[in-house]
């Protein structure tokens, strides 16, 4: 099968022919059709975070189930399916708990020892699938419960964003926050997860949602997909600008980027008593730094988003619903799509700022 791997950090993706294992237990074959490009993917390739090499990257993927495991009762070959990073393990205090999206039990849902690797090059050396994924190949071996079943009237190039952008945005503004009708919220970023934010702030009744990015064009997207007022930071001070806007902050405050300046920008919009949610991901070990004593004197908060604080397998198919009956803007999200081959010009578009959501279609 044909993968994007990333073999030396930094760098970038090189397209090359592995073998793929038969499935295993509890294990799931699918042939992925299409994935969608995220950042959290560039952080990688571009040395803000670690991962082990050789590494098929990708995460947000959507396929359909080509064979099982003797223990895999959930689904069935021809099954259409959505992966998700939240893999989760079912026993630990995290999942029976409700929170799911942070079982970090990996074990549970790894090969046991012996076991021999997922994926594998030609001459058998075995190869890291990121986040226990590798969405960026034409089949994936994963665990059962890194997949949620959808139903079939559900295009899978739309089914793909939902298995990290959408589900993080959405779910942060749904399930982290959990906003109030009414609500005065901020988000910045107008990629594939601020844009998903901005629609969870439509759906969930906010009474006013400010977007902000430096892209003009970003900007009228994210008008479109339900944010009532826009502010462009290369132009104005954006903390300045939200305080004119509403008189005092926001309820909410919502950082789909991931940079210091962006997670201390979001914390200084929100007004006495709001909450300040951080989705981007920092690089590993970088700091923020916020007044303290507005904390406690003002009630501000701040509070981490870790993929929507999803249970993805009650998540996704109600975003799946949320599309089909029109509630939910996918069609609009996407800005382009490409072979695999192409994969790196699809990050170039990213770090230029040209995209808000790009899809890798698995049969160009």
């Amino acid at each position: 099968m044909r993968a994007a791997v990333l073999h030396e950090i930094p760098g970038v993706l090189q397209i090359d022919d592995l073998k793929t294992d038969k499935p295993s237990a509890n294990e799931v074959l699918i042939q992925t059709t299409h994935a969608g490009l995220c950042h959290s993917d560039l952080h990688f390739m571009e040395g803000l975070w670690q991962t082990g090499l050789p590494c098929v990257m990708g995460h947000e993927s959507a396929g359909i189930v080509q064979a099982v495991g003797s223990d895999v009762s959930y689904v069935k070959p021809g099954d259409h399916v959505i992966s998700c990073l939240s893999v989760f393990c079912g026993q630990c205090n995290h999942c029976l708990t409700g929170h799911p999206n942070r079982c970090a039990n990996h074990n549970a849902t790894a090969r046991s020892e012996g076991g021999g690797s997922r994926i594998q090059t030609q001459d058998g050396q075995a190869v890291d699938q990121f986040a226990r994924l590798g969405g960026f190949a034409e089949e994936m071996l994963v665990h059962q419960n890194a997949i949620v079943k959808v139903r079939e009237d559900m295009p899978l190039d739309r089914a793909a964003l939902i298995g990290c952008g959408v589900t993080t945005g959405v779910g942060a503004v749904f399930k982290t926050a959990r906003i109030e009708p009414g609500s005065v919220c901020a988000v910045i970023g107008a990629g594939g997860i601020g844009l998903s934010a901005i629609q969870g702030c439509r759906i969930a009744g906010a009474g006013r949602t400010i977007a902000i990015d430096i892209s003009d064009a970003k900007l009228e997207i994210a008008r479109q997909m339900g944010a009532t007022d826009t502010i462009n930071a290369a132009e104005v001070d954006p903390v300045q600008a939200v305080m004119e806007m509403t008189g005092g902050g926001v309820d909410y405050s919502f950082e789909a980027i991931g940079r210091k300046q962006t997670y201390e920008q979001a914390f200084g919009m929100v007004a006495t008593g709001g909450t300040a949610v951080m989705i981007g991901m920092l690089p590993f070990g970088e700091t923020i730094e916020v007044p303290g004593f507005l904390i406690a004197m003002q009630e501000k908060s701040i509070k981490g988003s870790m993929m929507g604080s999803n249970a993805f397998r009650v998540d996704m198919p109600r975003y799946v619903d949320m599309y089909l009956d029109g509630r939910l803007m996918l069609d609009e999200m996407i800005s382009g799509v490409i072979a695999l081959e192409d994969i790196n010009e699809g990050y170039e578009w990213m770090k230029r700022g040209e995209a808000t959501r790009t899809v890798v279609d698995f049969n160009r």
